[in-house]
């Protein structure tokens, strides 16, 4: 069985609209304020009561958009957030949504 990989915009490729479009909803801010700490989760540890595809569906929005790594695992995956590569493109963007989010 071939393991599988994720794609992954490149710190250049990564914009401002696609940041603040994954940051607009309230499940996606969690997944991020979650990850803030800098550790590393399983996506089963992120998930919370909302259902597997949904989040599945949340989780892609955030890798596409430059926010997260996904890392494959076994038949799971873990999340990374790409804290330094979101300062050196935006800086002080991230800290901000979050201190004013409440998170």
């Amino acid at each position: 069985m071939t393991e599988r990989s994720f794609l992954h915009p490149g710190a250049e490729e990564i914009a401002l609209p696609d940041l603040l479009f994954a940051l607009s909803d309230p499940t996606r801010l969690a997944v991020v304020a979650a990850l803030a700490d800098g550790a590393e989760r399983s996506c089963g540890e992120l998930g919370g009561d909302v259902p597997k595809s949904t989040m599945s569906h949340h989780f892609k929005i955030l890798r596409e958009a430059g926010l997260t790594r996904a890392r494959p695992e076994g038949t799971r995956c873990r999340l990374t957030l790409r804290r330094a590569e979101l300062e050196r493109r935006f800086p002080g963007m991230l800290d901000a949504i979050l201190k004013h989010a409440g998170k």
